[in-house]
């Protein structure tokens, strides 16, 4: 049975009967999806305890409207994690989790300041600040991210190097819905129209083009290109369809 944590206080109670169990973490912002599901499932395989996160942090949102419209689906996801068979979920409130009301922040300077972070000020520091916390109260084995946030990955694996933290981090496969499109929490703020459109946008990186040709392509059709770029043998790229921002990547294929 699925148990749920909402505070500090109490998670720290069950962490210390745990001790030297092996530990999986799975941080999400809720929204359960498939690409979640893959993570927990991983974890499951791979640890004793599987610990699955849900907090939607207001730290790592630059946009205040996509955070007071980011879905809040706590009893959705309770069901979905009992079906998976997870055992802790945490779902803290933000004062449990910023008693300091952010005055101490992790920053990275340089990856965080390119690709997303250049369109989104402020958003890694927020997303590292919380990972942080993440780590040194949940003490997980290991910790499950998916590869679609590439830029996210480097960076929380970067953070565990730069902090000697003794956490084994597991990059997972972008899971896609039958179409291509790279799942996300946002994906169900698209119209049917718009849905239309983003398909061509996973279908464009993965082409041999030029990043150049690609942004033109995407432009044309009616998207808003942020960047796309190439980084660490991979093509990044970055796209607005009305109000939802999609991200995705791919490997770039070599002769």
């Amino acid at each position: 049975m699925t148990k749920l944590i909402q505070t500090v206080k109490d998670w720290q109670a069950v962490r210390n009967q745990l001790k030297e169990h092996s530990i999986g973490l799975v941080p999400t912002m809720g929204n359960l999806h498939k690409g979640h599901e893959s993570l927990a499932l991983r974890s499951k395989a791979e640890n004793q305890t599987t610990v699955l996160s849900i907090f939607i942090n207001p730290t790592q949102f630059d946009d205040p409207q996509d955070f007071k419209n980011y879905p809040q689906t706590l009893q959705q996801d309770l069901k979905i994690a009992e079906n998976l068979g997870i055992d802790w979920i945490f779902a803290p409130q933000p004062e449990e989790l910023y008693p300091d009301k952010y005055q101490y922040q992790v920053i990275e300077t340089y990856l965080s300041q390119i690709l997303c972070g250049k369109y989104r000020p402020g958003h890694f520091t927020g997303v590292l600040t919380i990972v942080l916390k993440l780590f040194l109260l949940i003490k997980p084995t290991a910790t499950y991210f998916g590869e679609k946030d590439f830029q996210q990955l480097q960076l929380v694996k970067g953070m565990i190097r730069a902090f000697f933290l003794d956490i084994n981090l597991v990059a997972c496969p972008t899971i896609r819905d039958a179409n291509g499109l790279a799942l996300s929490s946002r994906n169900q703020r698209l119209s049917k129209e718009e849905y239309q459109l983003a398909l061509e946008f996973p279908k464009l990186l993965a082409l041999p083009l030029t990043n150049q040709e690609i942004a033109k392509q995407l432009t044309r059709l009616g998207l808003h290109v942020d960047y796309i770029e190439e980084y660490q043998g991979r093509r990044l790229g970055a796209v607005r369809l009305g109000k939802v921002r999609l991200i995705d990547n791919f490997l770039i294929s070599t002769p």
